[in-house]
């Protein structure tokens, strides 16, 4: 009919992975559909969701052969990598590493979210001041243990 609009298609993973590659980024598949996408210094780990939309799961600066993610210290921002390995970030790589994002997001078909595109964001906050908050270990502070007569946490 006249009136009668496309139905939009929507890419796959591997369309998706493939339009990165062409807008100049490097691709090199992992096992159980994990792709690593990398450009200059920065790469990401990229999974598939089961609705085929790739997700980032992590971004950041290579370093050697891990990706450090970005973390924030509370009075700096720092590259960390996943064996504990720390870097100070720069200006410019947090300028770089925006850009590389902002890139892959678009070159993904993914959204553009307000927050993110105003700056470099981080999800990881390690502020020295705070002990163990990042563990996954709720403290219970009402079961202390007395130790010679003074009270001692578990």
């Amino acid at each position: 009919m006249f009136f009668r609009r496309e139905t939009p298609k929507t890419p796959s993973f591997n369309e998706r992975i493939d339009a990165a590659g062409r807008a100049g980024f490097a691709i090199e598949r992992q096992a159980s559909s994990r792709v690593r996408v990398s450009r200059g210094r920065f790469a990401a780990i990229l999974t598939e969701t089961h609705s085929g939309v790739p997700i980032i799961e992590t971004a950041g600066l290579v370093l050697g052969n891990d990706i450090a993610e970005l973390v924030s210290g509370g009075y700096q921002m720092f590259f960390m990598t996943p064996a504990g390995k720390r870097t100070p970030a720069l200006a410019t790589q947090l300028h770089e590493l925006h850009d590389f994002k902002e890139d892959l997001a678009e070159a993904l078909g993914l959204e553009s979210l307000y927050n993110e595109s105003l700056g470099t964001t981080s999800a990881k906050h390690l502020y020295d001041r705070v002990e163990e908050r990042d563990d996954n270990k709720p403290k219970e502070p009402w079961r202390a243990v007395k130790a010679d007569s003074v009270f001692v946490r578990k």
